[in-house]
């Protein structure tokens, strides 16, 4: 009965945004700053959140060094000078935002490394510092599931592994078989098949297969559709791989090869499936090669704003779940 809390708080979350806008009309206090973006589009048009969706990955990185004798380190924000994408007033959410969104919610992080990386970046937004610190240490180059629960908000987390597209439509299956729905699902997975399997049709295959476990998933008995996500593969720098497999295996024409099969899927809503995409080729190239040491795994800036990307995603979709 996750989904149904989750529901509940945002109505709850809604409906005090509201009393408040009609009976006072003042501005709200910074320590909430996504209460601005569900304000502003919780009467907004479907075209209105459909090109807010599309603006999401708007970003922009910037340098920072505070000392001349530090490395120079990374920040990010959303392209302001953009009319479009400030229009949305996309918000970078902290903790107790975070928190609310996500108070007595199950959610489902199913993938390879790169979801794992993904994982962590939701978990430190939620989770003490020193939780973290050992879910990292559990979870370093470790190939196993892992399960937590944030006791201070109530909230189910498991990371699966499944490095391989077939093996998430068996997950969705198991979820289907057993009639308990994730409120939250963020799933991907294409480097080990290009890696290990290295057969483009055959990942075709099992991308369609993904897409057709997805049916009847449609709410028919009143339950709200989960949030599902696709983390998408990151732009491989070949010459920063460490070994001679990888090299051949893991370059970025077949990358975008294996990319125009999840496009040809219709798994990404963009394309007409459920799932909206977290970027992150396009969010680790405009980091640039220096945000990588392995070529392939990134800096968790890149997947702090992916979880970002996600959180406001889910506040503008709130109010219309899709069916599929």
């Amino acid at each position: 009965m996750a989904w149904w809390h989750l529901s509940l708080n945002k109505m709850v979350f809604f409906i005090c945004i509201l009393f408040i806008i009609l009976s006072v009309g003042v501005h709200f206090t910074p320590n909430f700053s996504s209460i601005s973006i569900i304000s502003s589009l919780n009467g907004a048009s479907p075209n209105y959140r459909n090109t807010c969706i599309d603006f999401l990955h708007s970003i922009e990185y910037k340098n920072r060094s505070e000392c001349v004798d530090r490395p120079v380190e990374k920040t990010w924000s959303w392209m302001q000078s953009k009319r479009r994408v400030a229009k949305c007033e996309f918000k970078k959410l902290k903790k107790p935002d975070a928190s609310v969104m996500l108070n007595r919610s199950w959610v489902v992080f199913a993938g390879d490394s790169q979801t794992r990386l993904g994982m962590i970046s939701l978990l430190k937004l939620v989770e003490l510092p020193e939780g973290v610190r050992k879910v990292r240490e559990e979870l370093a180059k470790l190939h196993k599931d892992y399960s937590t629960f944030v006791d201070s908000i109530g909230m189910k987390l498991d990371f699966k592994w499944k490095p391989y597209v077939r093996r998430l439509s068996k997950l969705m299956l198991e979820f289907k078989k057993n009639k308990k729905y994730p409120d939250i699902i963020v799933m991907g997975a294409g480097l080990w098949d290009m890696l290990y399997e290295n057969n483009v049709s055959d990942y075709d295959v099992s991308l369609r297969g993904l897409r057709n476990s997805l049916q009847d998933w449609n709410s028919k008995d009143g339950r709200v559709q989960p949030h599902l996500f696709w983390l998408g593969m990151p732009t491989l720098i070949n010459s920063k791989l460490k070994t001679e497999e990888k090299r051949h295996n893991l370059t970025e024409p077949r990358r975008i090869r294996y990319d125009n099969k999840v496009n040809g899927s219709k798994l990404l809503n963009k394309f007409g499936g459920p799932f909206l995409k977290l970027d992150i080729q396009l969010l680790s190239e405009l980091c640039g090669p220096q945000c990588t040491k392995d070529g392939l795994h990134y800096d968790e800036i890149v997947y702090d704003i992916a979880i970002q990307i996600m959180l406001n995603a889910m506040l503008i979709e709130s109010t219309h779940r899709p069916h599929f």
